[in-house]
């Protein structure tokens, strides 16, 4: 097992987006890649408020890290989806006039 570790950890916004690779001892968690990332610094953000996953797959802070995975924080949804499909679908049903 390798000493260290490369893993990316990645943050957008509409107007902005985050990516930094950091390089961790081997064992290190996504906590770890958080904190040495300086995504909070860089964005102005909480990361504690934010969810997060590995390769698009949610995941818990204490999970460990392998090789090359890439930390991603996600943003709360400002639409429920299924509303916002329901919303669409009405308006495309509603006779024209």
């Amino acid at each position: 097992m390798p000493e260290r570790i490369l893993v990316e950890v990645a943050y957008a916004e509409p107007s902005r987006q985050f990516l930094r690779r950091v390089e961790l001892a081997a064992g290190a968690t996504v906590e770890d890649a958080i904190d040495a990332s300086g995504v909070a610094a860089a964005c102005a953000i909480e990361p504690p408020s934010l969810a997060c996953g590995i390769w698009s797959k949610p995941v818990s802070r204490t999970t460990p890290l392998r090789d090359g995975d890439r930390v991603e924080l996600y943003r709360p949804l400002k639409a429920d989806p299924k509303e916002s499909r329901r919303r669409r679908a009405e308006r495309t049903q509603s006779p024209k006039r």
